[in-house]
């Protein structure tokens, strides 16, 4: 496992760098300049081409794609267009209030979604298998901002339950009752999307597994209903659903941001927005990195739980 692990790191360098590359010429392809979004209209040309300069704008790309990589190789990001604060630091704010919003949304969806799924495939066309269902394309059916929306009128508004934007109460300090009370709406609207797609994929896993001769056998020595299905099969289902959660991660970083405009969560989402809009390229640079390397880092993880859920898979250096 240790060989492999290191043979998949060695292979995600020159990933990581081709995603660097293609994010960089994207970027520098998409209409729009950022001395543009920073300085006045009505500034003589210059003053823009002085400022273009000043910033390395009228350099060949791949001299500012160099210069850029070799900042990275020194573990700087460089500085921001808009605020001329070290990407680093814009990032490492903001990264951690993403991270727990989608890991917490993450846990809400799997917690509904896998132990719906089982019920769902072993009352196999039951009524409560349709209830079921129809709930999953429900969740999956509603655009996550509107339902966000609507939570926010319904429990923020008019019921005055739970706040409806930010991370903290303003003016008061930031603890963890407080964060969880702010948390909970944009986390239980992402976990009903993810639960709502993922409720299908665990029943249709299970339903494969269920018709297997070992299950069978295993009801033959008289073990118990829920020891079959909750020991024996939900574990050999875990391989698919493992994928499948798996690919949510880059989804739901990509989900949050417009749930972080919904409910103004301090988020890389607000801070991804808030770039694309200046065309802040050492920030797009940043957060593309950063992306790069939770989606590596996720997929390393999912080889690694794939061994646990079925000790039959071996890895070798090979």
């Amino acid at each position: 496992m240790s060989r492999y692990v290191l043979r998949r790191l060695l292979i995600a360098i020159p990933v990581f760098f081709g995603i660097t590359v293609m994010s960089f010429l994207l970027m520098n392809l998409a209409p729009g300049n950022p001395v543009d979004m920073l300085i006045d209209p009505n500034t003589p040309r210059e003053m823009l081409e002085l400022k273009k300069e000043l910033l390395g704008l009228n350099d060949p790309l791949y001299l500012q794609y160099v210069k850029w990589l070799t900042g990275l190789l020194r573990g700087e990001l460089g500085y921001s267009f808009s605020t001329f604060a070290p990407v680093t630091e814009l990032i490492g704010e903001r990264i951690g209030p993403t991270l727990l919003l989608a890991g917490t949304s993450l846990s809400i969806g799997l917690v509904i979604a896998i132990p719906a799924g089982v019920l769902s495939a072993v009352h196999k066309h039951s009524k409560l298998d349709y209830v079921v269902t129809g709930l999953s394309f429900l969740g999956t059916s509603i655009p996550p901002f509107f339902l966000g929306l609507g939570l926010i009128y319904l429990v923020g508004i008019q019921m005055h339950w739970l706040p409806t934007g930010g991370m903290s109460t303003l003016g008061e300090q930031a603890g963890l009752w407080d964060i969880a009370r702010h948390l909970i709406l944009p986390a239980a609207v992402l976990g009903v999307t993810i639960a709502g797609k993922k409720v299908r994929y665990v029943r249709a896993s299970m339903l494969d597994v269920l018709q297997q001769d070992y299950l069978r056998t295993a009801r033959a020595k008289g073990l118990r209903e829920a020891v079959v299905t909750n020991k024996h099969a939900l574990r050999n289902a875990l391989i698919p659903i493992i994928t499948i959660v798996g690919t949510e991660i880059p989804l739901l970083l990509g989900g949050s941001i417009i749930i972080e405009q919904v409910f103004q969560w301090p988020g890389i989402g607000q801070l991804t927005m808030e770039a694309i809009l200046s065309r802040d390229y050492p920030t797009l640079m940043g957060l593309n990195l950063a992306a790069a390397c939770i989606v590596l880092s996720t997929n390393l993880v999912i080889d690694i739980l794939y061994a646990w859920a079925d000790p039959r898979i071996t890895y070798s250096s090979s």
